[in-house]
């Protein structure tokens, strides 16, 4: 059975994206989700009580902000 020249096409596009696309470095993602999780606590164990509030005030605001433009729905 032979196939249409689509389909060779396709099959030879598709073998040389395959070739070209860049490989990750498992020693480089390990590091980085390492680093990733850590990042959040060692954060806001840096921030003070003022600072914490004042983003979650920030937070807060840009939530009811949307929730007004929205026109309340959820």
């Amino acid at each position: 059975m032979s196939r249409d020249e689509n389909q060779a096409a396709f099959g030879t596009i598709q073998s040389v994206i395959a070739k070209t696309e860049p490989q990750k470095d498992p020693a480089a993602v390990s590091l980085g989700r390492r680093g990733g999780l850590k990042g959040g606590k060692a954060r806001a164990a840096t921030l003070s009580p003022e600072r914490r509030a004042e983003i979650a005030r920030k937070a807060s605001a840009a939530r009811w902000a949307k929730r007004k433009h929205d026109g309340g729905a959820q």
